[in-house]
This record gives structure tokens, sequence and C-alpha cells, in this order.
């Protein structure tokens, strides 16, 4: 397993997380059994980065995990849960203000049974509540020693910004990380997002980097998504997301490139995210020993500039305005020093 720092903290976690929202989800998910076995696999195969949330099955993922990870040593896993979502029908049982982020920290540390959390993620921006009250609330819960690092999901790119520019003039904690949706079917965050993670020192964390199941190279275009699959079980997000012409010829060329060094799709497509070193690590959400094992292929594989840049460049990704501009006329400024700044 290589690992990788979490932005520009000092905290290494392996580049593959195990994604727990499988954890104890009804109708597509698996049991205490199944978590027990793949989180000590993972954890065998030097995994040490658990990612989970307080909304995945109302609090049932980190209760389960907990119990998976009973009994190995707490300090040596880094675990990483979020708060957002509305947990129950009373009125502040949601969002980010003040009330809600400290209640939502100690219901999830009591959950996972642990003293400390060390990600820390707030799950969304909450138009709500003012970023100065998130972030002094976030603060507190680091002094008070309860979590270790925070850390955004979902955020806008000048959020993040905002953000970290609040924490900077208030003395405040910084975000270390954002977790956001990353594969090579649904790349929007390269316009903004991912420059201003790496602007502000963010580790970027991948969520559905197999885009649900359909880089997995299982699916037909034609006979559409079976019933117990990942797709089949959310059609109505997962195919308007995903489901083009466009994405079945990156599919094949994945598939076309794993044959070629012995891999499967899969591993082509998430090495295809861990070849930026702006990603820190992809979240695996697995419901079977033989999904962990497949996606445990890209713990120490890389996948080669020219495999890279093959995918990159099959189907047009269009960064729009503003950097068509820059592109364009960028030659006015630049030219005449002797090296060029990488911003």
């Amino acid at each position: 397993m290589k690992y990788r720092y979490l932005g520009d903290s000092g905290l290494l976690v392996s580049r593959i997380c195990l994604g727990t929202m499988t954890y104890a989800m009804k109708d597509w998910g698996c049991d205490l059994d199944v978590a027990r076995a793949l989180t000590r696999k993972f954890v065998d195969a030097g995994g040490n980065f658990f990612d989970t949330a307080d909304m995945y099955s109302t609090g049932g993922s980190e209760e389960m995990l907990a119990e998976t990870i009973s009994g190995l040593d707490r300090d040596d896993l880094v675990l990483a849960t979020k708060c957002w979502f509305r947990m129950r029908p009373s009125a502040n049982a949601k969002g980010l203000s003040r009330k809600h982020i400290m209640e939502a920290a100690e219901a999830s540390l009591r959950r996972l049974r642990t003293d400390y959390i060390d990600l820390y993620q707030v799950h969304g921006p909450d138009p709500f509540t003012r970023l100065e009250e998130v972030m002094r609330a976030l603060d507190d819960l680091v002094r008070t020693g309860k979590v270790r690092y925070i850390g955004c999901s979902n955020f806008f790119g000048w959020q993040i910004a905002k953000a970290n520019g609040i924490s900077e003039r208030m003395g405040l904690e910084k975000f270390v990380s954002g977790q956001h949706l990353y594969n090579l079917l649904r790349r929007d965050i390269e316009r903004e997002v991912l420059p201003a993670c790496a602007d502000q020192g963010l580790g970027m964390l991948c969520w559905a980097p197999l885009a649900s199941g359909l880089l997995t190279g299982k699916y037909d275009r034609e006979k559409g998504p079976s019933e117990g699959t990942r797709i089949g079980y959310r059609a109505e997000i997962d195919m308007p997301r995903y489901w083009s012409d466009d994405s079945f010829r990156i599919v094949d060329e994945c598939v076309a490139i794993g044959r070629e060094h012995g891999r499967s799709a899969s591993q082509v497509a998430l090495a295809w995210l861990l070849h930026d070193p702006r990603v820190t690590a992809i979240i695996a959400g697995v419901r079977t020993e033989a999904q962990l094992e497949d996606n445990l292929g890209v713990s120490d594989w890389d996948l080669t500039d020219a495999d890279h840049e093959r995918l990159t460049n099959l189907v047009g990704f269009n960064l729009g305005y503003p950097q068509e501009w820059i592109g364009l006329t960028f030659w006015n400024i630049g030219g005449m020093e002797e090296f060029a700044r990488s911003r």
C-alpha cells in the first residue's frame, strides 16, 4: 500500500480509503459478518483510512464500523465521518449551525465508540449558516481534542477559498481535505474545485471513483442495468449522471488498457485518478470481498503517463470560460521568463 499526505497536513493515509456507506445498508449493502471481513482484509493489505457519515443508514454505518475495528489498534487507524444531512424531524437536526455540528460530532463519537475523530467533514454547504460560525464550531472541536483535522465535501471552489480565508483571518483550523464526485466520466471539479483545493492545501478524496460501477465494465449499453446492481438500485440518480455513448467509449478504453497490462477496467479507472498528485485517496465503496480485492490492485500500481493521456484525451472535456480565454491569451504575458511558474 502506498500512502499520501492529506493535503498540507502531516497526516499520512492509505491512498485507498475504505468507504463504508454499504455497512448496514438495507437492500444494497452488507451485513456485519461481511463488513468485518472487509475491514480486516483492508487493514491486512495496509489500509488505514476509513470514511463514513452520520447519515449512512442513519448512523448504522458508524455503529457497524465501530464493531468491525474492535480489537484493532485505534491509533493506527484514520477515521473520517461527516455531518450536514437531517438526522431527525427536529428543526435544528440538520445543516451546519454550531448547535448541530456540536451535537452531530458527539453522536458520531458515541456511535464510533472512540474518543476522537481523525477527520471531521462537513457533508455539504449550508446556505443558511455563515461560514464564520461553521469554522469556529469546527475549530472548537479540534481545540477540545474531539477532532484532529477538518474537511469539506461537495463545496464550490469559492466556498473552499472563502472558508480557509476566514480561518486565516480568525486564527482557526483550516480545511485539509475536500471530498467530491470525481471519476473518468464526471470531471466537473477540474474546472474550479480541484484547482481551489490545490491552492488552499486540501487533498482531494474522490467519491464514486468507479461511477457507481459503470467503470468496472460490467454494464451493457443496450440491456441497461440489471436489478441488484448499484446503478439498478439508484437508476433515477445514476442513469442521468453516467449513462451515455461517451461514457461507454471510455469504459471500453479502460477495458482495452486493462487487457494490455493484465489489469481490470476498475483498476485502470482508479489508477487514472491516482495519477494526479492533487488526489490524496480514492474512496472504495464495496460490498463484497471480491470487489475490495480488485480495488486493492491499485494500492501500489500506477498508470503510465501515456495511458493516462490516452484516457484523458479520449473524450473531449471542455474546461469552459475563463480557462478557454486564458489558454488563448496567455502567450501575451508569458515567454520571456527563464523558468515558468506552475501557477
